[in-house]
């Protein structure tokens, strides 16, 4: 059977994690609190049971098993993980402490990249086709909201923390997909013909592929700065634009600057794409008597869909993490709970904009990979 080295990673950081706190306990939101250790966050058996099963699910990821089992294991693990969670509210707080809070801990961090990191390795290796790997993400997915939606965690800070914001939180969800996805279209209408024109015109090229390499060099708090001057200049010259939400602070700065930032990547991957296509596919499209209209639109860019789709998805996952930086200028977004908390030493609060920020950003790379991977795999 033997040993697998790559899964003496996440295994190593598994059994590490036993020696860190599990949770932490804080008498209240925003007081120091105090690190508990895995077998006392725990009723005694959950926890003897449950490390117990734990290690064990990790010392499948250092045996040369097959790949699915090595995700299975690790899928396994990473439910338990959720449901032992859940149970350390009870045993960490003291009885009529209504203002406790329960956090996670380091030893609960490193647990979940332990198992992170070994799924995604039983994934990689087993090779999974797209739908299947859709239906993966569907699954966990599925599993987390039903976590979530059970109450099970309710004790946990980060769930008392949504509470007090869930109208909010569904506001500023909205605000941060709407500028992602918006961004994104915005630049897909532009970047698309820009592309194809690019691929076409190499003096083209030459002169605007430089130009949005600069604008990819600005960091993103300067970028939003630089685009508050003259959008609140415009609103003040013309009010009406004022009125529809076009001003100086707010969604417009940041809109303005994620489709900047979005540019590069969509225009050099359209122009690679339409590099790439064979010289023979298109000498048959024009000797079959199509047009250049038509050889773009029916030969072109369906081969180079997988080449643009990869651009897309680099947009996409940048543009989900660098909403949450609009929140500086009032742009809204997850960012909103994110500086939030920061400011009010509120850790959880912090946690309740950054996970699904990540969660968000995770699920778009898998969704574009596979539609690309997909795409590759269309005989010609």
């Amino acid at each position: 059977m033997g040993l697998d080295r790559v899964g003496l990673v996440p295994a190593a950081l598994a059994a590490a994690a036993f020696a860190w706190p599990f949770v932490t306990f804080k008498p209240n939101r925003i007081a120091a609190g105090r690190g508990v250790a895995f077998w006392a966050a725990l009723p005694p058996a959950a926890a003897w049971g449950g490390g117990a099963l734990l290690l064990g699910l990790a010392l499948i990821g250092v045996l040369r098993l097959p790949p699915a089992l090595r995700l299975a294991a690790a899928l396994a693990a990473l439910a338990l993980l959720a449901v032992l969670v859940g149970l350390a509210p009870a045993v960490v707080v003291p009885p009529r402490q209504n203002f406790a809070r329960v956090s996670f801990a380091a030893g609960f961090w490193l647990l979940v990249a332990a198992y992170g990191t070994m799924a995604a390795d039983g994934a990689a290796r087993l090779g999974l086709r797209p739908a299947p790997r859709v239906a993966l993400l569907a699954g966990v997915l599925g599993v987390l909201a039903g976590l979530l939606g059970s109450g099970w965690w309710d004790g946990l800070s980060l769930l008392k923390e949504y509470a007090a914001h869930r109208d909010s939180f569904w506001a500023e969800a909205l605000q941060h997909v709407l500028l992602a996805f918006g961004s994104l279209l915005a630049a897909c209408a532009v970047g698309l013909p820009l592309g194809v024109a690019c691929a076409r015109a190499p003096r083209l090229r030459a002169a605007t592929l430089p130009v949005l390499n600069i604008v990819q060099t600005v960091p993103s708090i300067a970028m939003y700065g630089l685009m508050m001057v003259p959008l609140g200049l415009l609103a003040a010259a013309v009010p009406a634009l004022g009125a529809l939400g076009i001003r100086g602070i707010g969604a417009a700065p940041a809109a303005l600057a994620l489709f900047l930032y979005a540019l590069l990547p969509v225009v050099a991957n359209t122009a690679l794409g339409l590099d790439g296509v064979s010289p023979e596919a298109v000498e048959a499209a024009r000797a079959m008597g199509m047009g250049n209209v038509r050889r773009l639109r029916w030969i072109e860019l369906p081969l180079a869909a997988p080449v643009v789709l990869t651009g897309l998805r680099i947009v996409l996952v940048q543009n989900i993490g660098l909403v949450t930086v609009a929140a500086l200028i009032g742009g809204g977004g997850f960012g909103t709970f994110v500086f939030q908390g920061t400011s009010q030493a509120a850790i959880d609060l912090v946690l309740l904009g950054a996970i699904p920020t990540v969660v968000l950003a995770f699920t778009a790379a898998v969704l574009l990979d596979a539609a690309a991977d997909a795409l590759r795999r269309v005989p010609a």
